[in-house]
């Protein structure tokens, strides 16, 4: 439609948070966003996110349950009954990186390198991690039992890592021709960690790399059997643009609405019902494990401590989830994988999803039409910037997010968080005014 026809006064529109938001919003959004960067900065792997909202939870004197220092719970008791159900809004902390295998290390003579071996962890384009300074997280658990935890590459004093890549010059036949997905082999994504060899007469890097680590951090070259060590992007979150209405960082995904669901429970005083901020790991390769949106027995152990003689399954019927998490933003010179009138943009707020999956649904909650226009409702009381959105077209691709899994116990669920361009990228985008409108969104939704 051309922007001088006129439109019907009975038409939906997407409008821009920019022009819904009043001048004091606008202040508090890029206010609130400054402190969101700081977030994304000290937590880009699951176990340092449930450390920061641990410490977050304990200054702000709120309930925190924590499952194996990679999934947590914020609660805050409501006014009603917990058999009358609880509301829930529900993210995931971690994002799609680089894992060590378990043994790690070699040495490449040819090149003169020592290099860690790593192992993709989610969806990723894995050109994308080639060539970009990257740093190590995690945790090392040595025979004794003892911890190492790593952050190194962080500081602008600390080394950081990078993946090769090949010259241009040479490049032709063996990636440029070829689809993207075979120039670029998982076992090729080693990351250099070394090159000065041990002095004496057998001149070994590797030996040369175990010596400096027993030497630094005790570790043995076993101990990495025992480790949990990520490669993430060493990358500060930065405002993007001349009006710095954008911010640019790694793990937007899921942490901008962790961050916003955690702000928005700390918040939180006497509810109408017990309202739950849930903080889960491994959605990024289906929510498999103990620590996931598919075990259960974390959240029924929740409600338990809040009432122990709680019918599990009626408080579960009578409960009302929010799966927080992203949707893709439209992006330029791609546009035609998207169907444009159900997808959703930067800018525009918070996205509300009913559905997600892929052709046909599969794999996917799909929320009520009660339920999505109880949400749309309380959006719209609260004068909070929504749209509509669904990740591609029908036959293009599409995701899943962790609603599924709740759907299954009964509750009624919708997906709503914001939208991010170059999704599971190292680097990802999002817009200020959509992440401030998520905080907003929560907000209203918990304290029902």
């Amino acid at each position: 439609m051309a922007d001088k026809e006129k439109k019907s006064k009975y038409a939906y529109t997407k409008k821009s948070a920019w022009k819904i938001f009043t001048k004091d919003q606008i202040k508090k959004t890029f206010d609130f966003c400054e402190d969101y960067k700081k977030f994304l900065d000290v937590a880009k792997t699951e176990r340092e996110a449930v450390q920061k909202i641990n410490e977050i939870a304990k200054n702000g004197n709120k309930i925190i349950k924590i499952n194996r220092e990679k999934a947590a719970a914020i609660v805050v008791p409501g006014k009603k009954p917990v058999g009358d159900g609880v509301r829930i809004v529900i993210s995931h902390i971690d994002s799609p990186r680089l894992d060590l295998k378990q043994v790690p290390l070699f040495e490449d003579s040819d090149s003169g390198l020592a290099l860690f071996e790593t192992h993709y962890y989610g969806g990723i384009k894995k050109f994308h991690w080639l060539t970009i300074p990257l740093a190590i997280h995690g945790v090392v658990v040595k025979k004794d039992g003892t911890k190492q935890i790593f952050t190194l590459g962080e500081d602008e004093n600390d080394p950081i890592f990078s993946i090769p890549d090949l010259l241009p010059h040479l490049s032709h036949k063996v990636q440029d021709s070829k689809k993207m997905d075979d120039a670029i082999t998982g076992e090729s994504l080693d990351l250099m960690v070394g090159s000065k060899p041990t002095s004496g007469k057998d001149e070994k890097i590797k030996d040369a790399i175990l010596e400096k680590l027993h030497k630094d951090y005790g570790m043995i070259e076993e101990d990495f059997v025992s480790a949990e060590l990520e490669i993430v992007p060493a990358y500060k979150a930065r405002d993007i643009g001349f009006d710095r209405s954008l911010i640019g960082a790694y793990g937007q995904d899921d942490k901008a609405c962790a961050y916003t669901s955690l702000c928005a429970i700390m918040e939180l005083k006497n509810p109408e019902h017990t309202a739950i901020s849930l903080f889960v790991d491994k959605e990024e390769i289906g929510s498999e494990g103990s620590a996931t949106a598919q075990v259960a027995t974390f959240l029924r152990s929740v409600i338990k401590d809040l009432d122990s003689k709680a019918d599990i399954d009626e408080v579960m019927l009578n409960s009302k989830v929010v799966s927080a998490d992203v949707n893709a933003a439209v992006t330029p010179n791609y546009t035609d994988v998207f169907e444009l009138k159900n997808a959703s943009s930067l800018g525009k707020g918070i996205v509300m999803s009913k559905y997600t999956g892929h052709g046909g649904k599969y794999s996917a909650n799909d929320a009520s039409a009660e339920y999505v226009s109880e949400i749309r409702t309380m959006l719209n009381k609260a004068k909070i910037p929504w749209q509509t959105g669904e990740l591609g077209k029908v036959d293009k691709g599409g995701g899943g997010t962790v609603a599924k899994y709740f759907s299954r116990l009964g509750m009624e669920v919708i997906d709503l968080g914001p939208a991010v361009m170059s999704m599971h990228a190292p680097y990802e985008v999002t817009s200020k005014v959509d992440v401030y409108a998520s905080y907003l969104a929560y907000r209203e939704f918990l304290k029902a």
